[in-house]
């Protein structure tokens, strides 16, 4: 099958909503699967961006030995808002752990987050072995003081953060270290949607926070070039998968193993 034309998934429901399925492929091939991947689309929470933003990543994983799950949640004008949002990647993470397709597929479970997704990627960090994070927003309040994605958080959220602090909070990776698993960055020095400084101090207050968390800034990658197969940039991010796989220790085996 030519790249970019991914046979029909498995459709995986973890909610009444249309929007709370996942859908699941296999690898493509024989050989060993390497782990399932976790893809959570971004869109600055807009109902107009959906989990296809994902499918290039996808379809690229699935050729390498991956099993990909591509997340799709409620957003906002479609039944989202916070906490609600979080709740249901947090809930689509969890069901995809639970189910019989991920018993199938051996390996390490990673989440991979673009954008706001690299947000709901690193609040649900918890429940993966690893978390890659490509132009990730990891603090709300910044992003809404800041206008960035034409006043995003205000249209999402509603308020302001000095109004409820406690809810950007809550919203925001920066607020909820340490991070409970490895983590991987990339964020192109070139980014105009989410500036590279907000993934810069993210990383340093992880460290210090006692994380495990590698960065990798590469100087011409735009905001929507962190999502495409075949830059340098992605290349280096399998390959962190690969290494991660084979130091994790008590990797889930296959239920056939």
């Amino acid at each position: 099958m030519p790249p970019g034309l991914l046979p029909p998934p498995a459709t995986l429901t973890y909610g009444p909503n249309a929007q709370q399925t996942v859908e699941c492929w296999d690898p493509v091939g024989s050989a060993a699967c390497r782990g399932v991947a976790v893809l959570i689309h971004g869109g600055y929470w807009r109902a107009a961006f959906d989990a296809s933003l994902m499918v290039p990543l996808a379809d690229d994983l699935r050729r390498n030995q991956w099993a990909v799950a591509n997340v799709e949640y409620r957003r906002g004008g479609n039944g989202g808002g916070w906490p609600a949002t979080g709740e249901d990647v947090r809930a689509a993470v969890a069901a995809i752990a639970a189910s019989s397709w991920r018993e199938q597929h051996a390996g390490p479970m990673i989440g991979i987050g673009h954008s706001v997704g690299g947000q709901l990627a690193l609040l649900a960090a918890d429940l993966m072995d690893a978390v890659v994070a490509l132009a990730p927003v990891t603090d709300v309040a910044r992003t809404y003081r800041e206008r960035l994605g034409e006043d995003a958080a205000a249209q999402f959220f509603g308020i302001s953060p000095d109004e409820d602090p406690a809810l950007y909070e809550s919203a925001s990776p920066s607020s909820q270290l340490p991070l409970a698993v490895p983590a991987l960055v990339v964020h192109g020095a070139s980014d105009q949607r989410v500036p590279v400084s907000h993934s810069v101090d993210f990383v340093a207050s992880a460290r210090t926070a006692g994380g495990h968390v590698d960065f990798d800034s590469p100087h011409s990658l735009d905001h929507l070039a962190a999502i495409d197969p075949s830059t340098r940039s992605w290349e280096s991010v399998r390959q962190w998968m690969v290494h991660l796989g084979s130091q994790l220790p008590n990797l889930r085996t296959s239920s056939s193993a």
